[in-house]
């Protein structure tokens, strides 16, 4: 049976180091993923933080005192064996002195065997015993003469170490600790060495004592003091983690009512228990749930009762005013045979009797808004018709200021599903607001659309608005000179109608103004009833605006519109940047 042949080497190379990166890729973003959710973790639980920085401190601190416990006690332990072998090693030098004493040369015979007697006497016990401490006699210039280890000469050699042995040699009582194998397994040693006099020169005792039992205690304490370090951590831990939860509990039990009472529960309150800082905080916190909810619903009230003689008084002045609208149009109509005095009164009631019956008008929408009765009567229709009436009904009014009316339009239709009432009522009252602050510069309209949307701007070359004042253009009856005087008669509510009317159809309306630069509206409204607005067919700040947006007397853009899920958004305008035609799209 033929076998397979083997891939290349270079084709088993590349396969090896791809699965190599695949699994360092695996491997890092389970990291990664981890390293998040940590991270995620840390920044929103109060108590994974206290915890940790709790586990981390206590750590740290029983850690270092169980290092100083340890090496204390091996200290100890290792100075109580340095204390006895020393005392011993002093006695066995005076008893090794006075056996040697007679010999005056190291080849008599009897030398061997009384140092052989010394060594075993100082050993203490049976010859054959090697576990316990190890005596050997030796001098400078051969090698060991006597030693309770004679199987293991060459070990004692080597726990001896040639300086040890020096320092011996220059009369000096030295020690060292070192490891090596006498018999079995290797053992820590303490080797002490001591000079012994004698007639024909100078011989040197040494005690090689086994520090197992030392060691073996040291590691015992070590681990007493981890295991307890480990379980004080862990206990810090827990009684952490469960001081922290009777902390943070009713924290979030707090957080989660204040988000219901945001969200409209009124009725929401939390669970007082006990008499301490915790229940405490819960009192009060259901003491200012209740005082809001009676201010809520007071103001509701207020609200209510409000637009209720909003809508009241509107409908039951249309009345008496179609009646003097009756005899003022007869009084009007027959000015002519009047005194001059008494004509110019009949125009003046006419005038003022027109910028009553607007208010009106103004009043009952306005009326409509706030109780929600509002409809949207969508249809196709061509906005650039909606632009001309709108001109040619604000000409006159243009002609007397001296302010000109530009328009740039499309050649073609521009068909949007839309109420064509309300745009029309929209671009009134934003050009005839352009024409009353114009000051005798041109009012531009420039109509634009795409696929999704069409905006309508109208840009004034007046005073302009001052930072802050963007904000408060559709408030109602505000103005932003009140000592200026009024030539369009206006109600104070146009704007904020104009807001009412953007927003039922989901569109928005932005406000852009700079001082000295004048000021432009945009009214973007989406082509077809219904779909979300994302981008607008034109730009916000005019090209022409001398200063970038943000730089000094700059005035920010308002972007009022509908919100994500139904509610009106006043505010700043989101960050914005131009598309390919040059409009903004929402960043």
């Amino acid at each position: 049976m033929a076998s397979s042949p083997l891939p290349p080497p270079d084709t088993a190379t590349a396969r090896t180091r791809g699965a190599a990166r695949e699994l360092w890729r695996a491997v890092a973003g389970r990291v990664a993923r981890t390293a998040a959710g940590v991270h995620r973790t840390w920044r929103r639980s109060l108590q994974f933080r206290v915890v940790t920085i709790t586990l981390v401190a206590s750590s740290v601190l029983v850690g270092g005192f169980a290092y100083l416990i340890a090496d204390k006690i091996t200290s100890i332990l290792l100075e109580s064996a340095k204390t006895d072998v020393k005392l011993r090693l002093e006695s066995g030098a005076d008893y090794a002195t006075k056996q040697v004493a007679l010999y005056n040369q190291p080849q008599e015979a009897q030398l061997q065997e009384t140092i052989e007697g010394t060594v075993n006497y100082l050993a203490g016990g049976d010859p054959q015993q090697t576990s316990g401490v190890v005596v050997v006699i030796t001098a400078q210039d051969f090698p060991v003469i006597q030693s309770r280890t004679a199987p293991a000469v060459d070990g004692v050699q080597r726990l001896i170490s040639p300086e040890l042995r020096e320092a011996v040699a220059d009369g000096n009582v030295a020690s060292q600790i070192a490891t090596g194998r006498l018999t079995g397994e290797r053992t820590k040693y303490l080797a002490y060495g001591s000079p012994v006099p004698t007639r024909f020169g100078q011989i040197e005792l040494y005690y090689l004592v086994p520090l197992a039992r030392q060691d073996a205690t040291a590691a015992d304490a070590r681990a007493t003091v981890v295991a307890t370090g480990v379980a004080l951590v862990v206990l810090l831990g827990l009684l952490a983690a469960l001081v922290t939860r009777l902390v943070v509990n009713p924290v979030r039990v707090a957080a989660r009512t204040a988000q219901r009472l945001s969200a409209g529960l009124l009725d929401q309150r939390m669970v007082v228990n006990g008499e301490d800082d915790l229940a405490l905080l819960a009192a009060s916190f259901n003491q200012m749930a209740t005082n809001l909810q009676r201010q809520i619903l007071r103001l509701e009230e207020m609200s209510r009762l409000q637009r209720r003689f909003t809508s009241d008084v509107s409908h039951e002045l249309r009345t008496p005013l179609t009646t003097v609208r009756m005899a003022a149009d007869l009084i009007f109509a027959e000015r002519d045979g009047f005194d001059p005095a008494v004509a110019r009164s009949a125009e003046l009631l006419q005038a003022e009797l027109d910028r009553f019956e607007e208010l009106l008008t103004d009043l009952l929408e306005i009326s409509r808004f706030d109780a929600g009765f509002a409809m949207l009567d969508a249809e196709p229709t061509d906005l650039v018709p909606i632009v001309h009436r709108v001109v040619e009904r604000l000409t006159g009014l243009a002609e007397r200021v001296g302010v000109p009316i530009e328009v740039d339009l499309p050649e073609h239709e521009v068909i949007a599903e839309v109420d064509p009432r309300r745009v029309e009522r929209v671009l009134r009252n934003l050009v005839g607001n352009a024409v009353e602050h114009g000051e005798g510069r041109p009012v531009v309209i420039r109509l634009g659309a795409d696929e999704t949307a069409v905006a309508i701007t109208v840009r004034d070359h007046g005073v302009g608005l001052k930072p802050g004042e963007e904000k408060l253009v559709f408030n109602r009856f505000w103005r932003a000179d009140p000592s200026r005087a009024r030539q369009t008669g206006g109600t104070g509510l146009g704007l904020s109608i104009s807001l009412e009317d953007a927003r039922l159809h989901g569109g928005w309306l932005e406000a852009w103004g700079a001082p000295g630069q004048g000021a432009q509206f945009r009214l973007t409204l989406p082509a077809r009833a219904g779909d979300r607005l994302t981008t607008s067919p034109l730009r916000l700040v005019p090209e022409d605006a001398r200063l970038p947006y943000g730089g000094p007397g700059d005035a920010a853009p308002l972007t009022i519109g509908p919100a994500p899920g139904g509610a009106l958004a006043i505010g700043p305008a989101p960050a914005r940047e131009p598309d390919a035609a040059g409009a903004e799209v929402p960043s």
